[in-house]
């Protein structure tokens, strides 16, 4: 770019200089912000009473939701399209998770946390065991 900017500028197009300058700056911008997006974390933690969704933004920002298991729905379309999501429903509320993630591993996700809730609510109370 810079030494067919420099032809232009030989040949007195000047201001041709400044645009192949300005697809470099953009290139950069464009990098700049994809890597900031790869930042973003989500971190899921099943307990026996509690299921919570800590997201970390780029900025640092934490969020935090919490699901009674018991009662938490995963929905994820079967077989997963490229515009499937992995929404977390509890009584109304509905989270959306993993957007960060390919369509395969998100239904892998989908899949574990599915199987991890049908285990959890399979266990015998504290209360009727013994």
């Amino acid at each position: 770019s810079l030494a067919i900017g420099i032809g232009f500028l030989m040949i007195g197009a000047w201001p041709v200089l400044g645009f192949f300058g300005l697809d470099v700056a953009l290139v950069w911008l464009a990098f700049k912000l994809s890597y900031r997006s790869g930042r973003l974390r989500e971190h899921l933690r099943l307990s026996e009473g509690l299921l919570t969704v800590r997201r970390i933004l780029p900025s640092g920002r934490v969020r935090e939701w919490r699901f009674q298991p018991y009662w938490l729905r995963v929905e994820m379309d079967d077989p997963p399209r490229h515009d499937s999501r992995l929404i977390l429903s509890s009584h109304g509320r509905r989270l959306t998770v993993g957007d960060f993630l390919t369509v395969p591993e998100r239904h892998e996700v989908a899949c574990a946390l599915a199987a991890a809730l049908n285990r959890l609510r399979c266990l015998p109370s504290p209360t009727t065991a013994g």
